[in-house]
Formats: structure tokens, sequence, C-alpha cells
């Protein structure tokens, strides 16, 4: 804390004006920098919610979140549904992330999982982040690399009963939108997956800031009208 204190005092650091808790950048760049996995064969839906929401912050507070993709490599990636995609960053190249964010892919529960150097990617920066978001089967990868170890958490309805007998160890919720659990939030996906990270806006910059991102977007965005679990671990600001 003395030396937060000393950082924040020689303009060093800076606190950001609309956050209900603590948040710490450089004065650099005081935003909060929000890695999405760019994968190939991703699903529109959940690739572009969290991206929506999250670099809609900057219209609505200062500072807000500044949003980039990874890939594997820079080689533009196909989604599901056919669109091309050029990552911003590859696994050799992405700057530091405080918020990790994995969307679900066709092979999340497959090939993506057998991917050694991605796993490890994943669990190194996975650790480091200070939130990790998963919508509909991106829970999968988070759970291989080990990232959802003694948290709750929920995945696609319909892969429940897959997810939880390669996972045994997790308690695992079904007939919610979203799970958050420490520093983990944990999506159904699909038209939902704009819901988890509406969570995490309204906990880093209030309730007010989410309401209005969610007016610009046009969806009503109320807390209490969604079905969502907070696990043990998760810290109420």
């Amino acid at each position: 804390m003395i030396r937060i204190l000393a950082l924040l005092a020689s303009g060093l650091l800076t606190l950001s004006a609309c956050a209900t808790g603590l948040s710490i950048r450089t004065e650099d760049d005081p935003r909060l920098q929000v890695g999405i996995m760019l994968l190939d064969r991703v699903y529109n839906s959940e690739l572009m919610a969290p991206i929506d929401v999250f670099q809609h912050t900057i219209f609505h507070c200062d500072p807000g979140m500044r949003v980039f993709t990874i890939g594997r490599s820079k080689e533009p990636v196909l989604t599901f549904e056919g669109q091309r995609i050029l990552p911003d960053y590859d696994l050799d190249d992405a700057p530091p992330i405080d918020v990790l964010v994995m969307p679900s892919t066709e092979h999340s529960m497959g090939k993506d999982l057998e991917d050694q150097r991605l796993m490890r990617w994943l669990r190194e920066r996975g650790q480091a982040a200070q939130y990790l978001l998963s919508v509909c089967d991106g829970a999968f990868p988070f759970a291989e690399a080990g990232l959802l170890d003694g948290l709750e958490c929920t995945t696609f309805p319909g892969d429940i009963d897959k997810f939880r007998a390669r996972y045994p160890h997790l308690t695992v919720h079904e007939g919610v939108i979203f799970v958050a659990d420490g520093k983990a939030i944990t999506g159904a996906g699909g038209a939902r997956s704009y819901d988890p990270a509406f969570y995490l806006v309204e906990k880093l910059y209030g309730r007010k800031v989410a309401e209005r991102i969610g007016r610009g977007l046009v969806i009503d965005w109320k807390l209490s009208e969604v079905a969502h679990s907070i696990g043990p671990k998760t810290k109420v600001p």
C-alpha cells in the first residue's frame, strides 16, 4: 500500500475515476487491457458480444477499456459463420492483459484442448489477469488450463453434462446465464453472451455506466432480472 501511494503521488499510477473498486494502470495507458481470444471457427455471437460491451466503456467512462484480439498467429481467422477476421496480436506478441476473454469455438471441446502451446499460454496469462471471462464452451479451455480450479462455474446449457464429466472436481451450475466466482465469470453463451460482459462492467464501473452502455446497444440491462450465481470467492465492491 505504501508503494501504491508513493506511485500515485508521483503520477506514475492513476486511479480510474469511475470505477467502484481500485483499478491501477500505468500513465502510458490507464485503460484496462481486455484481450479477447480469436481462434479458428469462433462463433460470431460469443466473439462480438463482449467486444461490443467492453469497447463502449470508452464513451461512458474515462478511462474505459482497451479491447484487442489475440490469435494463434496473425493470419486471418475464419469464424464458424464464415467471416474472416484479422487478429490484432498473436500468442507471441500479445501485451499484458487485465481481462482475458475466451469465446466459444467449434473446437472448444476438442482440438483446442489438445493444443499444448495454447494451454500453456492461457495458464500463464490467465493466472496473471485480474479477471477471466468465458462464454459458452469457452469454459472448457479455461478449465483445461486449470484456471477454474476451486471456483464455481457454468457453460453452454447443452454441454453441462460433458463439462461435468470432463472436470468432475468443479462445481458447475445449470439454469443460469452466468456464474461469477473469484476472478472468473463464466457464461452460457449465445445471444446471452452480453450478460456476463455487462456484469463485469457494472462491477468495475458501476450500475449507471452499465445501464448507459445498455441503452446505447438497445439492451435493457438489469442485473436483478438475469438468472445468475455469485460464488463465495467473489469480492463485492
